[in-house]
């Protein structure tokens, strides 16, 4: 019988602690394909956030470093500059990339760190407990913003990918949701070409995947996708920010 589906080389047999709908396992998913694609999982290392994703280190076939809270730009830089051979990615929610590690990745991505960043924006802390976070919306109620975020209170939400493409230091910058199965081939796409700049030493590549929280979103998984449609992605634009043909 043919095999039509399967799962990457570069996931084991680990059952995932993620809640019904969550996104996480998913993004896994397209991250360990673009491994398996191109053949680099053996010299491949993961730097885990302090977030939902903390656990990541028990999923995939590659090693994976903690970091402290925010701090995994700086882990992968170093692992990077002393072991160029390696291919170092990041996986980070808004709270650890966008709140206490946003000086963390501007500097990283305005270095032009030859790495590659994923990173999750589901608006929201999610292991801590549903706290509002640098994305999360306007009018958007959390456990820390229970009457809605206000933007005289609070300010607006970041949009890390606009703030990063401007930089120099950055070669790819893109942006997509998990949210249809066209989108998420998107978002598998847009994590291929990450890497593939990192291979080729084109430098900082940084992927952003709209994803839920149905948790912390206080809803069933088909109404996170639906929200996500209705409110994060006109909030939140999709597509590629920027791309470098050339190393500079």
């Amino acid at each position: 019988m043919k095999t039509v589906f399967s799962k990457p080389q570069a996931l084991n047999d680990a059952v995932m602690h993620y809640c019904p709908g969550c996104s996480h396992g998913v993004a896994h998913r397209l991250v360990a394909e673009a491994l398996d694609h191109y053949g680099i999982t053996e010299r491949t290392v993961g730097v885990a956030p302090v977030g939902c994703a903390v656990l990541m280190y028990d999923y995939f076939n590659c090693d994976i470093q903690e970091a402290p809270h925010g701090r995994a730009p700086a882990i992968a830089t170093g692992m990077k500059r002393s072991r160029p051979d390696l291919i170092i990615f990041t996986y980070q929610g808004d709270g650890d990339l966008a709140s206490i590690g946003l000086s963390e990745i501007i500097h990283c991505a305005n270095r032009g760190e030859n790495i590659t960043v994923i990173f999750i924006n589901n608006t929201v802390y999610g292991m801590t407990g549903g706290q509002m976070a640098p994305t999360t919306l306007p009018g958007q109620k959390t456990t820390t913003s229970p009457y809605g975020r206000s933007l005289t209170a609070n300010g607006y939400p970041m949009k890390m990918a606009e703030m990063l493409a401007p930089l120099e230091g950055t070669s790819y910058v893109g942006r997509m949701a998990l949210d249809t199965p066209g989108n998420t081939l998107k978002a598998r796409k847009m994590i291929f070409k990450a890497f593939d700049m990192q291979i080729k030493g084109m430098g900082f590549s940084f992927v952003e995947l709209l994803s839920t929280c149905p948790t912390n979103w206080g809803m069933s998984p088909s109404q996170s996708i639906k929200r996500l449609q209705d409110e994060l992605i006109p909030y939140f634009p999709l597509g590629v920010f920027k791309e470098k043909e050339v190393v500079d």
